[in-house]
């Protein structure tokens, strides 16, 4: 019913009959909808930007390890 009520296409009034919940009720749960969506996108954001820092974290481990093992090798080749 929020998503018709987003859409506009129809009055409160025609939403209430046409879905038998009084008019009130279907514009709360309008704005709850809208002030919904703002999280949504703001979560999915926020979870990419923590899925990214976590790449990057593995990352510089890996160069960190590798590091190692070529400073290791290189010695080990010297003698």
């Amino acid at each position: 019913m929020a998503l018709e009520a987003l859409k506009g296409e129809q009055t409160m009034a025609q939403l209430s009959a046409r879905f038998g919940v009084h008019a009130n009720m279907i514009a709360k749960w309008k704005r709850e909808a809208i002030e919904g969506l703002a999280e949504v996108f703001a979560d999915k954001r926020q979870k990419r930007e923590k899925d990214t820092e976590a790449q990057i974290k593995e990352l510089h481990a890996k160069i960190g390890q590798l590091t190692v093992e070529r400073d290791f090798l290189s010695k080990a080749f010297e003698r």
